[in-house]
């Protein structure tokens, strides 16, 4: 019994190096050699090296670009990480199918993700000062969905998940961003995200998806122009 999980092992381990060589010249290939690995690994009760070797083909898939397949698999590494109890890099898996789907639009996902983590980092002492992070990922995400009744709501109930929220200056961009959707005005908007990202510069998706918002903006006031 000991050799064979040895041999199984150790075939595993052939698998992976299979699949570096291959790295550079064929993704595919790379992909199915881990894919081996992993079915090997889980055989013989090696889970964390399986989820190691599952967000390994999620980075390759996110190299070619190829998101719908990245998210399938950085889900399946978190949910083998998570069952592991090894939750940094769970959460990290995580983090990358909430900013892939909402790239692909599924923002009530992306909301879920970003909750979740949040409300597991408030409990640990080394991960608490990026709560504010996740909680204004969730709202620039519920900011995208465009309903100001949603997004109000949020804004409370984050305030009760940390009740320092309130005092950021994250909590503040989504609050104000929030009134200038409701009064449709897009110079209010386009200031509220300038002043913000002058002092914490926002990085290219969080911009990505307030672009989207204010075409959804400035669409609306289009749409009001055209009627009076």
């Amino acid at each position: 019994m000991l050799a064979l999980k040895e041999n199984k092992h150790e075939a595993a381990q052939a698998y992976v190096d299979a699949a570096h060589c291959y790295k550079k010249t064929n993704i595919n290939e790379a992909v199915s050699c881990l894919d081996h690995a992993v079915n090997l690994f889980c055989d013989i009760g090696r889970l964390s090296m399986a989820a190691r070797y599952l967000k390994e083909i999620a980075e390759l898939y996110e190299s070619e670009q190829n998101i719908e397949q990245a998210v399938v698999y950085f889900e399946k590494s978190a949910d083998f990480f998570q069952n592991e109890e090894v939750t940094t890099s769970a959460n990290q898996c995580k983090q990358k199918v909430a900013q892939f789907a909402a790239q692909l639009e599924q923002y009530q996902k992306s909301i879920e993700i970003y909750e979740e983590i949040a409300r597991q980092s408030l409990n640990n002492n080394l991960l608490k000062y990026g709560v504010k992070g996740h909680l204004l990922n969730a709202g620039i995400c519920q900011l995208c969905k465009g309903d100001a009744i949603a997004i109000n709501n949020a804004l409370e109930r984050y305030q009760e998940l940390d009740p320092t929220f309130s005092g950021t200056r994250e909590y503040r961009l989504l609050v104000d961003i929030a009134a200038a959707i409701d009064e449709e005005d897009v110079v209010k908007f386009t200031d509220v995200v300038k002043e913000f990202d002058s002092m914490t510069p926002l990085d290219s998706w969080k911009t990505t998806l307030l672009l989207r918002v204010k075409e959804k903006l400035k669409a609306k006031e289009l749409e009001e122009d055209d009627l009076t």
